[in-house]
Order: structure tokens, then C-alpha cells, then sequence
């Protein structure tokens, strides 16, 4: 008879065999989610998704786990459809997102993993429960409008837009324009790598990162999903307080592997256009 290496009793050695094999197929099942993801991904990109950074969020993993089950995945894809809405994508744009997936499935063996989306080919009832879940997020923004947004505890796109109407009306009342007297500092960072949850830790730390380097009166916002902004006075410090927010940041981002790895945050000062339907066209864009 063989004796163990470890010298482990039978039933201990039976034990570590099935841990095993929970452990192998747990490895497959995250290995299967991550290439599923990634030809996604890749998809919805080529389809027109127009902010790389900003596709991957939590509600994804929920969905590719959903579809590897076998189980239906309409529960998964409300949940999807509700987080796009609140990271402001539109509803075309979440459709075809849909749309890639469902080509991904549909054409397994793409060899260079592209696929062409076509919304018409989605069965109709992932395109409603992805649109009515989209649906409701919009409408309950319609009637209920927040100035902060839940996630980071800043202001939102919004309130920045009407600052600015303000700077834009002092302005014009002093003969001047706003870019004589302040610049929007612009936070951003490519979360497309990073997993769903890790993207939501790494705008929270850079939320907090942005209250600590500018705690005066500036005005704070998250104006995307992986965009925060203030909009600072023009002064000979501004400079040196940007690079204190790069380092505490890179310090933030570093206590997680995933977040670590997306490289470093980009920092920009923007110059504020010379009217303000102008600098709400620029906030949009970023």
C-alpha cells in the first residue's frame, strides 16, 4: 500500500483532494468570467462604447457569472441596465453593449475575438429588462435630483455646470472670463482592466484624495465614472497642489494589486472655454 508523502491520515488526505478540486474549479470558473469579460469588452468597443475606461463595473462580473451559470440572466441584466444609467451612459449605448454580449455568445469561436453587435438580433426580452431597468434609473433622476453623488460623497456634474453659470455671469458683469480667474483641474484614470469593485474603491480614494489636497473653497465634483474635477482658483500654488494630489493618490491607489496596475492617475488643468454652453460641451467630453 502507498503511503501519503505527507503522512496525513486517509480521510485528511480525501479532504485535501476535494479542496482540491474546489479550488481547481473555482480557478477554471474565474478564468472562463475573465475571458468572457474580456471578449466583451472588446466588442461593445468596436461597437462604438465611447469611454473605455468607464465599461467595466461590478454589474458586469454579475452578468458573465450569470451566463457561465446557465441560470437566466434577465436578474443580472436589470441590475447592469439600472448601474449604467446611474454612471450616465445612454440607453442606445447600453443596448449595444447588450447587443455585444449576446454576439459574443452567439460566435464563440471568433478567432480574433470580434464580433459585430446587432441590437435587432438580441432576443427582445434581455432588451427589455435591460431598457426598463435603464428606464426607471433616468426617470427617478427626473424627479428626485441629487447634487451629490452617493458613491463619492461629492457633487455632481451638475452642481458644477450651475457653478460655472455663476463664474459666467460674474464674468460678463466684470468684462472679463472665467479662465482669467480659476482652472478646472481634471482627475481621470483608465479603470478598464481593473475588476468591478476595484473601480469603485479607486473613485472613492480619489475622491478623498481630491477633498484633502483642495479642503478650501474650491468646487469639488465627480462628473464621470472614472472622472473627478475641482474647479480651483489661479493662483502660483495651483501647481505644487497638483502634485501633492498625484502623490497622495498613487499612495491610495497602491494597497490594492488591481488598482496599482492601471497605471499612473492622469492629472490635467483644463482652460475654461469662453462661454458657458461651451465649458458644459467640455464637461461632457471628459
Amino acid at each position: 500500500m502507498e503511503v501519503p508523502a505527507t503522512g496525513a491520515p486517509r480521510g485528511e488526505d480525501g479532504e485535501h483532494a476535494g479542496a482540491g478540486r474546489v479550488a481547481l474549479d473555482r480557478a477554471r470558473q474565474d478564468s472562463s468570467l475573465r475571458v468572457l469579460r474580456a471578449r466583451w469588452r472588446t466588442a461593445s468597443l468596436a461597437a462604438g462604447w465611447r469611454a473605455p475606461s468607464d465599461w467595466a463595473l461590478p454589474e458586469v462580473d454579475g452578468v458573465c457569472a450569470a451566463v457561465l451559470s446557465g441560470g437566466g440572466p434577465e436578474d443580472a441584466l436589470a441590475g447592469l441596465g439600472r448601474a449604467r444609467a446611474e454612471a450616465g451612459a445612454g440607453l442606445a449605448e447600453t443596448l449595444t453593449d447588450l447587443a455585444a454580449l449576446h454576439a459574443v455568445l452567439e460566435q464563440p469561436g471568433s478567432a480574433d475575438g470580434f464580433v459585430a453587435p446587432d441590437v435587432d438580433a438580441t432576443p427582445a426580452r434581455l432588451l427589455r429588462v435591460t431598457a426598463v431597468a435603464w428606464a426607471d434609473v433616468v426617470f427617478e433622476q427626473l424627479t428626485v435630483a441629487e447634487v451629490t453623488d452617493a458613491l463619492t460623497g461629492l457633487p455632481t456634474a451638475a452642481y458644477l455646470r450651475t457653478r460655472m453659470a455663476e463664474l459666467y455671469r460674474q464674468a460678463a458683469r466684470d468684462g472679463g472670463t472665467p479662465a482669467d480667474g480659476f482652472v478646472l483641474l481634471v482627475v481621470s484614470m483608465d479603470f478598464g482592466e481593473a475588476a468591478g469593485w476595484s473601480r469603485l474603491t479607486g473613485m472613492i480614494l480619489a475622491a478623498d484624495a481630491l477633498r484633502l489636497c483642495f479642503d478650501g473653497g474650491e468646487s469639488l465634483a465627480a462628473i464621470g465614472p472614472s472622472t473627478v474635477a475641482a474647479l480651483v482658483p489661479r493662483e502660483d500654488g495651483v501647481a505644487s497642489r497638483a502634485v501633492s494630489l498625484r502623490r497622495e493618490l498613487t499612495e491610495r491607489l497602491a494597497i490594492d494589486r488591481q488598482l496599482s496596475e492601471v497605471g499612473r492617475p492622469r492629472i490635467s488643468a483644463v482652460r475654461l472655454p469662453t462661454t458657458h454652453e461651451a465649458a458644459c460641451d467640455l464637461l461632457a467630453r471628459l
